[in-house]
């Protein structure tokens, strides 16, 4: 995985097979995945796709799962046994429109041999929004794919597969779908919009950000087509494994605690601020975050004129990104060691240490379409302190279980963190927040019923023309 689309994906699909639903996900065989599932047993091929004016030669692969488990495939090809699974060292493959183009037709061609119909065929982002085009354009006088409706869920429409516009060509489609009202956008092809022209429903990870996703601010200039869509187009909030991150049980930390026994948490503070380099100091608020290092989290903010780093408090940063923002929170903490620590890495170890030791966690995002990282912060009674956009909006309550802030701006964000520091310092206050925000229900459970109601609406009505 490289960020939250595979938890997502992987969280939902477990879900909806622990709850009797036959799933099953297809992924391309990445290297990654070759090292990390050894026991691979081949169902099909070699097999031949036509892509555009080549001819691809795949094979396809199952991960052996246990019984009420999601089945796994792999589709190999050489395309995707690289070291990165978009790109590497910042730079995408620049093969990745005809890598996507085959890993979609291949995947359609296999859809027998995978699962039988009807069924709904759930595709994640512009990589897989191909699909859609696919099966209506080539596949759509065959039985078995009549019976097929589509999903598409966008994860992050920030990212959209741009490409020039000869690539219709190299992905085999006719120019006649090369229009405003198919696959070009400002003279480019654009894979994600044709996706969102062509699937029969269409979702986002959370009500504010299909709200937001229609305007020309929030849309990444696909907000027309959103609009388009109306009720075809929902926002659905995703989920968490409460199993996994529950501080009750956790084992990778310190001490174990729970709404109704709150003192294992002070114990998981102690613990942070020794392994951070930090004094150890009770009653002083510890800000953390752990994020992609970028300019959606919103790093600028923190590091910015106004800076929150003049508080009382200590800060912790967890994870990698742009150099700039590394750079700028490295130089922060040489100036104040004892009060900032900055560990350019991740492991999910660390973060569950880090979610169970600090008080304040901050997000104070750009956009941020769901989020994860507030879920677990409040599962964990570590207090988000966030921008009131997406998800964030959606799962966090101003006052109750958090903070929101408005502005994109580090004034409001530094005003917003002043309040939080008089409520830290109120006790009882303080502790009824935490475990207002620990006692939130955001199992996969929720967002899994929501899924089930929106493919059957999808498998009850005719395919979109």
């Amino acid at each position: 995985r490289t960020g939250g689309l595979a938890e997502a994906v992987a969280g939902l699909a477990a879900t909806q097979a622990a709850q009797g639903i036959p799933v099953a996900v297809v992924m391309p065989l990445h290297r990654s995945v070759r090292s990390a599932a050894p026991a691979l047993e081949r169902v099909a091929g070699p097999f031949q796709v036509q892509v555009g004016p080549r001819v691809e030669e795949g094979r396809l692969f199952r991960i052996p799962t246990e019984p009420g488990k999601a089945r796994l495939y792999c589709i190999e090809h050489p395309y995707f046994d690289r070291a990165g699974l978009y790109g590497e060292s910042g730079m995408d493959y620049g093969d990745n429109l005809q890598r996507w183009a085959f890993f979609c037709r291949a995947a359609l061609e296999m859809l027998p041999r995978i699962t039988r119909t009807p069924c709904v065929l759930h595709c994640h982002d512009w990589h897989t929004a191909l699909a859609p085009v696919y099966l209506r354009v080539y596949h759509q006088e065959q039985p078995f794919a009549r019976a097929i409706r589509t999903v598409l869920t966008v994860h992050n429409a920030g990212f959209q597969g741009h490409f020039p516009a000869d690539g219709m060509t190299d992905i085999g489609l006719p120019w006649e779908l090369y229009t405003w009202q198919g696959l070009e956008w400002h003279g480019r092809l654009n894979l994600l919009q044709g996706g969102l022209k062509f699937a029969d429903l269409v979702t986002t990870v959370s009500p504010t950000h299909a709200h937001e996703l229609r305007t020309p601010v929030g849309g990444f200039g696909l907000h027309d087509v959103f609009l388009w869509l109306g009720d075809r187009f929902v926002g659905i909030v995703n989920g968490i494994d409460m199993a996994e991150w529950d501080p009750a049980t956790d084992p990778h930390i310190t001490a174990t605690y729970s709404p109704e026994a709150l003192a294992g948490k002070a114990r998981c503070k102690a613990a942070l601020q020794r392994s951070f380099g930090l004094p150890q100091r009770r009653r002083i608020p510890l800000f953390a975050m752990t994020a992609r290092m970028t300019h959606q989290k919103g790093l600028e903010l923190i590091t910015g004129e106004y800076t929150l780093f003049m508080l009382e408090a200590q800060f912790i940063f967890l994870g990698t990104g742009e150099p700039r923002y590394e750079a700028m929170l490295k130089m922060y903490e040489a100036r104040w060691p004892d009060r900032i620590s900055v560990h350019l890495g991740f492991s999910e170890r660390l973060e569950h240490r880090l979610m169970a030791g600090t008080d304040i966690y901050l997000m104070p995002s750009l956009y941020e379409p769901c989020g994860l990282a507030q879920l677990r912060a409040e599962r964990y009674g570590a207090v988000p302190l966030a921008r009131r956009v997406g998800g964030l909006a959606d799962t966090i309550q101003d006052g109750v279980t958090g903070f929101l802030f408005d502005q994109y701006s580090s004034e409001d964000l530094l005003r917003v963190a002043r309040h939080v520091m008089d409520r830290y310092h109120d006790t009882k206050a303080w502790e009824q927040m935490m475990r207002s925000a620990m006692q939130q229900d955001w199992s996969w459970d929720r967002s899994a019923e929501r899924y089930l109601e929106l493919y059957q609406r999808a498998l009850g009505q005719p395919p979109v023309a």
